[in-house]
């Protein structure tokens, strides 16, 4: 399985005093735009995926919506999963995966949380990425219990709304 990990694009600062609870946290006008930019640039890429999951958080939601729309995904067939919302452990998503029939998937979630994903799939202790808002991994997966995977590549978002254009 190839597995694609995006983080959600810029939300709401967390200290601005309009700012709704962290779940409610929304993009911003220019977090829109970027996503919908680096979505052009996955489009570029020539990524499929079959199935689409997200944290339910607001601004993830957004993400996959954005992203969906580039792609040519329908919206109604994104599922959201409370395994991408941080303080979650990697495990839990990758049991989830497991159960999901597709050669790729994408899902949309938050840091350090996906970090922590690569980490665990590829093995690691400790986190070795650090993904931008609206960056995107890539991971070849050969297992799921426990989970083995490659990370093939990771690219920041200027670099995808750079291939976008």
């Amino acid at each position: 399985m190839l597995l694609y990990l995006m983080r959600h694009g810029i939300a709401i600062d967390r200290e601005d005093p309009k700012c709704p609870a962290d779940a409610e946290r929304d993009l911003t006008k220019k977090g829109m735009e970027k996503t919908r930019a680096v979505a052009l640039g996955l489009r570029a890429l020539g990524i499929q995926p079959e199935a689409m999951l997200t944290s339910p958080f607001v601004r993830a939601v957004q993400t996959a919506e954005i992203t969906a729309a580039a792609l040519g995904f329908a919206r109604d067939k994104i599922r959201q999963t409370d395994s991408l919302i941080f303080g979650h452990k990697p495990v839990e998503l990758f049991r989830e995966l497991a159960k999901v029939r597709a050669k790729e998937v994408m899902c949309f979630g938050h840091a350090p949380h996906l970090d922590e994903v690569i980490a665990f799939a590829l093995g690691c202790r400790a986190s070795v990425t650090s993904l931008k808002k609206a960056g995107v991994a890539c991971l070849e997966l050969k297992g799921m219990a426990p989970p083995r995977g490659t990370l093939l590549w990771l690219c920041t978002p200027r670099t995808l709304r750079a291939l976008g254009e």
